[in-house]
């Protein structure tokens, strides 16, 4: 911020008002009723559709289009997060991907040799089981068992490569009715096999601490959980996520900078900082020190980024899902279907229900989510 304003003396950046990123929806939902809120937000990308229906927030279609960085040079996963209905209703703000990370010392210890590109989810849950010791409290995995957006997005994958998606084409209901009770099925494995760790609280710390304690042979995380699990002391590789058809898939859960109209000044202020903070030398600084993945190619062919590269252990790996990588759909019902379907997917995590009980739940709630007019 201070570079920014010593770049730009007649506009000043005020910080404040942050609150944790999951629970920003409803402060900025509660300002936009009082009619008193922030110039930019960071917004949560699924949640995007949601806060974008009012007339306060500001497209950004054309700041996009005109910026030092051409729009198709940004990884499709950032485009897609911000674009609704062709507009951009948002800067992108942070990018990611899912893959998995393995301790290569549990698997030395289990006799298994450690997965490559284009293993399958059976070798998934397979390695868990061989992985997974009671005795000694150990998981072959883990899952966040919270219900939450981090228990939901971790199945989209799984869900995109048995050919379903998460809205029907026409709109009006689920795209998984079938392909999410199959995808469901190894969530079911895994804990009928008892060799999953189900984290009860909000945030994935637990699992996290299970995996950087030595305890977990396999995690399926992002590039923010590198420098953490470095400073365990883990010695670790990664590895692209399973599938079931050999294809590579992934999910990037790119959030926002949502920017609102407090009046032409302001928002062509606000306009300028995020066309600044998003070139790729402010965005290479970000990447690095938030553990998150380039923007754009630009950011990613820069001396500093290739260099975190070439100092991080399997973190090209993240930055290569990009290339394949989907997002969640940029659509209004998408919270009540991430409820639904998180509530599902703890159901068989804890051996509640079977995964098409569970699935057939999910589907009547989700579905009349979707054919309320918004």
């Amino acid at each position: 911020v201070a570079d920014f304003e010593r770049a730009h003396p007649k506009i000043r950046v005020k910080l404040g008002g942050g609150v944790l990123s999951d629970v920003m929806l409803q402060k900025v939902t509660a300002a936009l009723a009082a009619g008193s809120y922030p110039d930019i937000a960071y917004i949560f990308g699924s949640d995007l559709a949601r806060v974008a229906r009012s007339p306060q927030v500001v497209d950004l279609t054309d700041m996009v289009g005109s910026g030092p960085v051409p729009w198709k040079n940004y990884w499709a996963a950032s485009r897609d997060a911000v674009t609704l209905n062709g507009r951009v209703r948002a800067a992108p703000a942070v990018l990611d991907s899912l893959a998995v990370v393995c301790n290569r010392k549990l698997f030395r210890e289990a006799g298994l040799p450690l997965p490559k590109a284009g293993w399958t989810w059976q070798d998934f849950v397979s390695s868990a089981r061989a992985l997974t010791e009671s005795g000694r409290g150990r998981f072959g995995t883990g899952w966040p068992g919270t219900g939450d957006e981090d228990t939901v997005w971790r199945l989209w994958p799984l869900i995109w490569d048995l050919g379903g998606d998460v809205v029907d084409d026409d709109g009006k209901g689920i795209g998984f009715a079938d392909t999410g009770a199959r995808a469901l099925e190894v969530v079911a494995d895994l804990a009928r096999d008892k060799s999953v760790y189900v984290d009860p609280k909000p945030g994935s710390e637990q699992m996290y601490q299970v995996f950087q304690s030595g305890r977990m042979g396999m995690v399926v995380t992002g590039p923010w959980q590198l420098p953490d699990i470095e400073t365990a002391g883990i010695d670790y590789h990664v590895v692209p996520l399973p599938s079931f058809s050999g294809r590579p898939v992934t999910i990037s859960g790119p959030d926002t900078w949502t920017v609102f109209d407090n009046g032409e000044a302001r928002s062509k202020a606000a306009r300028t900082f995020l066309t600044w903070l998003t070139r790729p030398e402010q965005d290479v600084r970000w990447d690095i020190e938030a553990g998150s993945l380039p923007l754009s190619r630009r950011t990613e062919a820069l001396p500093a980024w290739r260099d975190k590269v070439a100092r991080t252990e399997g973190l090209n790996v993240f930055t290569t899902a990009l290339e394949t990588a989907r997002v969640r759909p940029v659509h209004p019902a998408y919270p009540e279907v991430s409820q639904a379907l998180g509530q599902a997917i703890v159901a068989v995590l804890l051996g509640r229900s079977s995964p098409k009980k569970a699935l057939r739940a999910c589907a009547d709630e989700s579905n009349a989510a979707l054919l309320i007019p918004r």
